[in-house]
């Protein structure tokens, strides 16, 4: 490198949250420098171009072409920008997932702005002066708008912040101020709604149709003016880590809006609708919004948290009323419960675009569990719901270990509040940004963005014999993403599995009583740095190593799941992994999900070999397998209607035992009688593989509509396990036909039910009389995880099946 190229960064720009793909590469100066943004960036190469729908298929190797026209490799790059958006959900998670990927596997900088700004500094460097409209396509009839004064120095927002509204609103918005004639308008909203802005007689100075998008550039200007209006530090566009840019949203899910409604509408969530009945309330511990039944309980347990303490504990009257139709902004309110009693409480109340925390309790024995965590996750959660930006609490000064809690989090001291508990008891006021920072570990498993850290971080030391370790033992990286759970593991060339993280968002899918998609991908975003890292850590903690965190290029492959499943979820997974790989230098793997579950029994069994049967059963996918050789798989039959997991969630949410239902309805099933009620079992002839379960479902509705016509009480463990034994008979005849017919000796199962005690016993004890060796995979296995994957990953890197970087998500991928 030149004495020059010291004294300015390399930065790689990439955007793909419209119909364009920008990617361009272009020097600016080094950390300190401010000139112009025109000025100080200086493009080497750019790539940009239409490709609707394809930009998780090209993005990747449009960097390389970029870099290569430039005579750069990943290794040059010193940093990475990409637009956060707003614009097509899918497209914003593509380009800042692999964004993220390429940022942690280089170790370098990732930084983010708006694709707005991009839009109108892009139209900035074509010469455009003056009063200009961005409006950008959000689907729905509606648009991202956005105004700016661009002039000789650049271009300059009228505007706050990012927001969505109808096509009209932006319309009567524009055509109502005085200088609605000098507006030139431009945005790919114009695509689909130019003749309703033409109607309002604002296309009179329409920008040049090949403007309505930004470009690579045009994200270099944006950033470099940031910058610059910060006096040329770098810190303007965020820390650099790539775990903390996330996109700009501006319109929630459907099923989030229906919970901002209730929210925002200040009603007392009631117990009947947290989805809990009171026979699950000693089952396991659960957290839930508080309801007015809670008042008393949560004002015992405030007194007994803060006994001694300075801080007046909270009466039930003062509960009810924050749950009341009276209050005067909007509230979240969250409780943990176990064993029938409340143990942890956490609430707040919204002002303008904070969060304030008004009380954070757990009881004293469960404490160190991270219970606290997971409430304020919640409430922060809901607080993001409405608008909050950031979060805000007092806690008394000399509490030492709950400031080091909130420290953890995020938040950092903000000042004193003398005598605000009493007399000489001070009150140290901490406020933190959102998403709050919620480590991932054992204790903590709710999904997580990354603790604040130094970035890039320091490359590890290693010496000659660790060197020679690494070489030796080849470990594989694996993401699967395919669901709600994000998960990262790290298997070696010998089979042994040397990190298996797993970061799951049950708790955040239970208020809807199911997994919604677009919170699951929007989960994933958020966390899949933070679980690589938690791996790579773990990773070398197995292989002994002492200096540091396994770095992505001491990796030897990175495996991903590509299919079946949430297509947004997969496309995350699958977005990172290209980005992480590339920038690595490393091999990428795709691994088919389902190849994924059958693989996870060699975890169990290294010697299991074909042919033999194997039944998957899992909340998305019920189906009988006869694998003739590995990679060799017959499909005897499949579910016609529901799945298994998907009916055991179905008929638990009938019954008001709240999600997921595979585990409540276990539980139940433990104290109950199988043959108590004799539900039907489908398919169930000699020769016909098939299976279906919507009548099971009906039937179980029926039962419980005529209870309660007749006014008999449900016993709930009874029902419980005579819908098990209907769902497992059925699977056990099935299997063992397939078995008999095909001779083979070995049955294994997988999947999320595979879990279940009550059918990885049956399996067992009916098939071994019959001399089969039956194969279940570990209970950790048995649910969405990485483990199974890093296995195929590991079977294929050892063959050299090798993917480019081309491929896409596939969501209906078959086995």
């Amino acid at each position: 490198m030149s004495d020059a190229d010291e004294m300015r960064s390399l930065i790689l720009a990439c955007d793909t949250s419209t119909d364009m793909l920008a990617c361009a590469l272009a020097w600016w100066p080094a950390h300190g420098v401010s000139p112009a943004a025109a000025a100080g960036v200086e493009v080497l190469a750019r790539a940009d171009h239409l490709c609707r729908r394809h930009a998780n298929v090209e993005l990747v190797d449009t960097v390389a072409a970029v870099l290569e026209k430039a005579g750069k490799t990943m290794d040059d790059v010193d940093a990475v920008l990409v637009g956060r958006g707003p614009g097509s959900f899918t497209g914003v998670r593509i380009g800042i997932s692999t964004a993220k990927g390429l940022a942690r596997g280089a170790n370098v900088d990732l930084f983010g702005v708006s694709t707005l700004d991009a839009t109108a500094w892009t139209a900035w460097r074509a010469g455009v002066r003056g009063l200009v409209g961005v409006a950008a396509d959000a689907m729905r009839g509606e648009v991202y708008p956005a105004l700016y004064r661009l002039d000789e120095r650049g271009a300059v927002r009228l505007y706050e912040r990012e927001r969505v509204v109808k096509a009209s609103v932006a319309i009567e918005e524009w055509s109502s101020r005085p200088d609605a004639h000098e507006i030139q308008l431009t945005g790919d909203g114009l695509v689909r709604y130019g003749n309703r802005f033409e109607e309002a007689g604002l296309m009179a100075r329409v920008l040049s149709r090949d403007l309505w998008w930004p470009t690579g550039e045009g994200l270099l200007l944006a950033a470099r003016a940031l910058i610059d209006e910060a006096g040329g530090s770098e810190a303007a566009l965020g820390s650099g880590d790539p775990a903390l840019v996330l996109p700009i949203y501006t319109r929630l899910s459907d099923a989030e809006e229906n919970e901002r409604r209730r929210l925002g509408l200040a009603e007392s969530a009631h117990m009947d609708t947290t989805g809990v009945a009171d026979e699950l309330a000693g089952r396991h511990l659960q957290l839930r919004p508080m309801g007015a039944a809670d008042a008393e309980a949560a004002s015992e347990l405030e007194a007994a948290c803060f006994e001694g303490a300075g801080h007046a504990p909270w009466t039930p009257t003062m509960f009810l009323d924050e749950l009341g139709d009276g209050v005067a902004a909007p509230r979240s309110w969250w409780v943990a419960h176990d064993d029938g009693r409340l143990i942890g409480i956490a609430g707040g109340m919204v002002v303008d675009k904070d969060i304030q925390v008004l009380d954070v309790a757990v009881d004293a024995g469960y404490r160190r569990q991270g219970i606290a965590r997971k409430l304020l996750a919640h409430v922060s959660y809901d607080a993001q719901m409405l608008g909050c930006e950031s979060a805000s609490l007092e806690v008394e000064a000399d509490n030492a270990a709950a400031v080091a809690l909130y420290e953890e989090l995020g938040f950092s001291r903000v000042g004193i509040r003398r005598g605000y508990y009493g007399p000489g008891i001070d009150a140290c006021v901490m406020s933190a940004s959102l998403p709050l920072a919620l480590p991932v570990d054992a204790a903590s498993p709710e999904p997580t963005s990354a603790v604040h850290r130094a970035w890039p971080l320091s490359e590890p030391r290693r010496t000659d014999a660790e060197f020679a370790e690494l070489d030796r033992r080849k470990p594989v990286l694996a993401i699967e993403s395919s669901c709600d759970e994000t998960a990262v593991a790290i298997i070696d060339a010998d089979g042994t599995l040397l990190a298996n993280q797993v970061s799951t968002q049950i708790d955040f899918h239970a208020r809807f009583g199911g997994v919604v998609p677009e919170i699951a991908s929007r989960k994933h975003v958020e966390v899949i740095v933070g679980v690589v890292d938690a791996a790579l850590e773990e990773a070398a903690e197995a292989l002994g190593l002492e200096g540091g965190a396994l770095s992505p290029k001491e990796l030897a492959a990175v495996g991903v799941t590509q299919g079946p499943g949430l297509v947004g979820a997969l496309v995350v997974g699958v977005a990172f992994a290209k980005g992480f790989a590339y920038a690595a230098g490393k091999p990428l793997i795709c691994v088919n999900h389902l190849e994924g579950h059958l693989y996870a029994n060699l975890l169990t069994t290294p010697d299991l070999k074909p042919p033999f049967i194997f039944t998957l059963v899992s909340g998305g996918h019920t189906m009988l397998v006869h694998v003739r050789a590995w990679g060799d798989y017959e499909v005897l039959g499949e579910t016609l209607d529901d799945a298994v997991g998907e009916a055991f969630d179905k008929v638990a949410k009938a019954l008001g035992l709240g999600y997921p239902g595979g585990p409540i309805i276990s539980r139940l099933a433990e104290d109950g009688n199988p043959k108590a009620i004799d539900f039907p079992r489908a398919l169930n002839r000699k020769g016909d593989y098939r299976f279906s379960l919507s009548g099971l479902k009906t039937a179980v509705m029926l039962y419980i509509e005529q209870e309660n016509k007749a006014g008999r009480p449900i016993h709930l463990p009874d029902l419980a396990a005579s819908f098990e034994a209907a769902v497992f008979d059925v699977q056990y005849k099935k299997a063992r036909n397939a078995l008999r017919e095909t001779g083979a000796k070995e049955y294994c199962i997988g999947g999320g039910v595979a879990a279940n005690p009550h059918l990885r016993d049956m399996m067992v004890r009916k098939l071994s009389r019959q001399g089969i060796r039956v194969t279940v995979p570990p209970q950790n296995a048995c649910t969405d995880n990485a483990a199974m994957i890093a296995v195929v990953a590991r079977e294929k890197f050892l063959k050299g099946e090798f993917s480019d970087f081309s491929i896409d998500a596939d969501p209906n991928m078959t086995l």
